[in-house]
């Protein structure tokens, strides 16, 4: 990888979706300096610095969708793209027991350096998407750690995440709800209505029916279980967009 701040596939798909990972990668850009900013490898390979096994599910689900792909080239701790440019979790100094080093200092000037040369471009990129399609339907893709450090392990498979918009989440959730097996989370393990965030900014201000999914890591962890799981959230999607009559 480079600097460059996103990577797109399958951007001559033609279908009304566009698919969405914003913490694909755990990768550090050379511009920052520090290729791990500081943290053991075995930081960088947890949930802190990206979502492991979403830009796979992500890539597989679009192509089932006939959908383009957007994902970043950045790790999350670099700067955070499902934030608002004024959230004070854009930079992460601390994030689940680990102090971020490359961080701690961060000031202004390099908070906006990194929002010119990450964050911004991203978001342009998939403005751009969205805007070529008509009626577009957004689906971003994120993954979520078993158990936070402390904490009581998490019951979830899978969670669907909205705010004011429910017209695709509540039919996705529907086809879920028919599986004794499968524990679904409304809105867990976290809420979907972040001022800002990802979803905010390209979708509820737009009017667009979106969806955040979010697979538990575990469950996607290589590349077989990631396309069974493209796969069943493609069927998933396809009669939740039928049933909304989106």
């Amino acid at each position: 990888m480079t600097d460059t701040s996103y990577t797109i596939t399958g951007a001559t798909r033609r279908s009304r979706f566009l698919c969405l990972c914003d913490h694909a990668t755990n990768y550090v850009p050379p511009s920052i300096g520090h290729d791990s900013l500081g943290l053991p490898a075995e930081d960088m390979v947890r949930h802190i610095a990206y979502d492991p096994g979403a830009d796979g599910v992500t890539q597989a689900l679009a192509e089932r969708l006939d959908a383009p792909a957007i994902g970043t080239n950045f790790s999350r701790l670099v700067i955070d793209p499902n934030r608002g440019e004024d959230d004070p979790t854009l930079i992460m100094r601390l994030y689940d027991g680990s102090i971020i080093p490359a961080n701690r200092d961060v000031d202004d000037a390099e908070k906006a350096r990194r929002i010119d040369a990450f964050h911004r471009p991203y978001h342009t990129a998939t403005a751009d998407l969205a805007a070529e399609r008509e009626e577009p339907i957004l689906i971003s893709i994120h993954s979520f750690t078993p158990q936070l450090r402390g904490r009581a392990p998490r019951p979830w498979h899978i969670g669907i995440l909205y705010a004011d918009d429910t017209r695709l989440a509540v039919p996705l959730m529907d086809q879920f709800a028919a599986d004794p097996d499968l524990c679904v989370g409304n809105n867990e393990p976290y809420a979907g209505s972040l001022v800002g965030d990802t979803m905010d900014r390209h979708a509820l201000k737009h009017g667009r029916p979106h969806v955040l999914i979010e697979l538990r890591n575990d469950l996607i962890s290589n590349h077989e279980d990631q396309v069974a799981w493209a796969e069943r959230l493609a069927i998933a999607i396809d009669k939740a967009v039928g049933a909304a009559n989106l």
